[in-house]
């Protein structure tokens, strides 16, 4: 009696054990009864009816990703690889959803075959009709006519395209090689236009400041010039003045004014020989040059008597 009360506890046990089913947060489970859908149950502790009702699969509802690795062909008859990665989830929570996502594929392999072709074929179209020049700056508008394309077709399988990322597009070795050619051929056209720039400008400024510093020179020297003039016009000035004065005064005295042009003429010889700095001056002592000088010194003197000294 006693072991035929432990084994109905033990079935009542397991039937009340197996009437509690847990799902995990993030995931949906589909429950069908005699392998019809039923229900689904939410994440948490749910019941369910034992032996009838089964969970015939878990649907995780957290954003999933893959990558893609595919070649297409630009209307030019450029290779194109991409590499990319897409990230889709779950539409929604709603009940018709999960039954979309839960009995359109057979499994899940089918369901990532599916969606990668027609991502890639998506793209495929797209990218034949534009040039190879041009693939690489329609990124975004690649990614954007993607999402247009495809978004109605996987609502109907009861996913989303969260996000389509390009993260490499390249061509074929020998198109690699000439682009990038053609990239060194235009920095070096732009560095040498830049050089070419930077040489007139420093040249411009160099010519600009030659032409200042030999107006300010040409300014300078005629400054110079000016005060040499006024600075000779004024000695002159004052020695006639003095001349005068000397003049009048050995008149006033009755003396020959003659002396004062033989003083002036051996003052000039002095100052000759004082400031030649080695240069030779050859000058005649004999006494017939003497009475030659005497005799045009007093030439000089008759005229100056007939003229007036500070006029000469």
């Amino acid at each position: 009696m006693s072991i035929a009360f432990l084994v109905i506890v033990f079935i009542i046990a397991a039937i009340l054990f197996s009437s509690f089913v847990t799902v995990q947060q993030g995931t949906i489970a589909v429950v069908t009864v005699f392998g019809k859908y039923s229900r689904i149950l939410s994440p948490g502790l749910n019941f369910k009816t034992p032996f009838i009702e089964q969970i015939s699969s878990r649907i995780s509802i957290q954003n999933r990703s893959v990558e893609l690795e595919f070649q297409a062909v630009t209307v030019d008859q450029a290779n194109v690889y991409f590499k990319a990665m897409l990230l889709y989830s779950v539409l929604n929570h709603d009940e018709e959803t999960i039954k979309n996502v839960a009995f359109k594929f057979v499994d899940e392999r089918n369901l990532m075959q599916a969606l990668i072709r027609t991502v890639e074929g998506s793209i495929r179209a797209y990218v034949a009709t534009k040039r190879q020049a041009d693939v690489l700056i329609l990124r975004n508008d690649i990614v954007i006519h993607v999402k247009e394309q495809i978004d109605q077709i996987l609502e109907s399988w009861g996913y989303h395209l969260q996000d389509l990322q390009l993260n490499d597009i390249t061509f074929d070795d020998v198109i690699m090689k000439s682009m990038s050619q053609v990239v060194a051929s235009n920095n070096l056209k732009a560095a040498a236009e830049n050089e070419g720039q930077a040489l007139l400008i420093t040249k411009t400024k160099s010519a600009e400041a030659e032409g200042n510093a030999i107006k300010i020179s040409a300014e300078a020297e005629r400054l110079a010039a000016q005060l040499r003039g006024q600075g000779i016009a004024l000695f002159r000035e004052e020695v006639a003045k003095g001349m005068a004065v000397a003049a009048k005064e050995m008149q006033q005295a009755d003396m020959d004014t003659s002396v004062i042009l033989f003083t002036m003429w051996t003052e000039a010889i002095k100052h000759f020989s004082e400031n030649s700095k080695g240069n030779v001056i050859f000058l005649d002592g004999s006494g017939e040059n003497m009475q030659r000088t005497m005799k045009e010194m007093m030439a000089l003197n008759v005229l100056g008597q007939q003229q007036p000294i500070g006029k000469i």
